[in-house]
């Protein structure tokens, strides 16, 4: 632990990312709320990273529509408290818990990351959408991520240049509607096998319009990490 840490832990000490009871060490959650942490282990789609049991072929929605994506993983199920953690994080205004919910996600997805090679990039919000919240939470988790695991951050390889409204409630098709044509990638992703990360995967369609611009631009192989995914129906 860096001095700096040890003089903020001293005034600000560790909290739940869920319930903000304060830790005995730094860490993400509590016992209690860690014990509704659900994670998604080696039960998932090949694919994208559904929790499940599918065919060696993926999930029916990748076997339907293949991602873009060479493959897609969470550590974490978007339930519980990780759910509650990630709503106070991205809605609450609480930017503070990128650190513990970043470092919870690099020790987590160490053997993931073992055959998904590149930079973190992180999935943008559009400059709208930074100016109500007053920070992108995927670029904040990659910090974290870079910050533990030494992996460069390239920030500047894609950008959203239009607004989309939220998916939420949104059905597949409206969701692919929803964001086709709001990326777009620099020319230095040529060649580059890259890591997209991002918070919560649910249907994919967001993570697959900003992989097709990637590959579009020349990437050579565009990952997905992200912290939690929904099941089918999310």
């Amino acid at each position: 632990m860096s001095l700096s840490d040890a003089v903020a832990d001293v005034f600000f000490p560790p909290a739940c990312a869920a319930c903000d009871e304060v830790l005995p060490a730094p860490g993400a959650f509590c016992e209690d709320c860690r014990a509704l942490v659900l994670e998604v282990g080696d039960v998932h789609c090949p694919r994208c990273g559904e929790p499940g049991r599918f065919p060696e072929d993926g999930c029916p929605r990748c076997r339907a529509l293949p991602p873009p994506f060479t493959r897609a993983f969470a550590p974490f199920e978007h339930d519980g408290a990780m759910a509650r953690a990630v709503h106070r994080f991205k809605y609450e205004d609480r930017p503070d818990l990128a650190r513990p919910l970043g470092r919870l996600l690099a020790a987590s997805a160490q053997r993931a990351l073992s055959s998904m090679p590149g930079p973190f990039i992180p999935l943008p919000l559009h400059v709208s959408r930074f100016r109500e919240r007053k920070f992108d939470q995927a670029a904040l988790l990659c910090v974290a991520l870079a910050e533990v695991l030494r992996r460069p951050v390239e920030d500047a390889w894609l950008s959203r240049t239009r607004a989309t409204p939220r998916q939420v409630g949104l059905s597949d098709v409206q969701r692919e509607e929803n964001v086709a044509g709001a990326f777009l990638a620099a020319p230095a992703v040529r060649g580059q096998s890259v890591v997209l990360v991002d918070d919560v995967l649910t249907t994919g369609a967001t993570a697959r319009e900003a992989a097709r611009a990637l590959l579009h631009a020349g990437a050579e192989r565009v990952f997905v990490l992200t912290l939690a995914r929904a099941r089918r129906g999310e």
